[in-house]
């Protein structure tokens, strides 16, 4: 099993999470994330004052699916939050030892 974890833009995420719908994953965990990477920080006006903005709105999503999937996801993620611009966001994908349903008591793939 994997976890995928991927920042994208926020107005990216609808469209990620139907494309994630339509190729079979049902569940996701979304954040509201902030954070910086290349595109450092920049000014904007409100009331007058110029202030500067460190930290920009990101969604963090967050998933765990069996090993045969990971690359269909990450292609899809890829392709869908791809705008060309600096700030698209990331994607990291972490081995995960084990799962249990706290409902079920199920272990690894039956959990999912």
């Amino acid at each position: 099993m994997k976890k995928i974890e991927a920042i994208i833009k926020p107005f990216r995420l609808d469209d990620v999470k139907k494309s994630l719908n339509e190729i079979g994953l049902q569940g996701i965990t979304v954040t509201e994330v902030k954070g910086f990477g290349r595109q450092k920080r920049h000014t904007e006006l409100y009331r007058e004052p110029e202030y500067v903005v460190d930290f920009l709105p990101k969604i963090k999503i967050e998933l765990v699916i069996n090993d045969d999937l990971v690359e269909r996801v990450i292609e899809t993620i890829q392709q869908v939050a791809h705008t060309g611009r600096i700030g698209d966001g990331k994607i990291f994908v972490t081995s995960v030892e084990k799962v249990i349903s706290i409902r079920t008591g199920e272990c690894g793939n039956d959990a999912l």
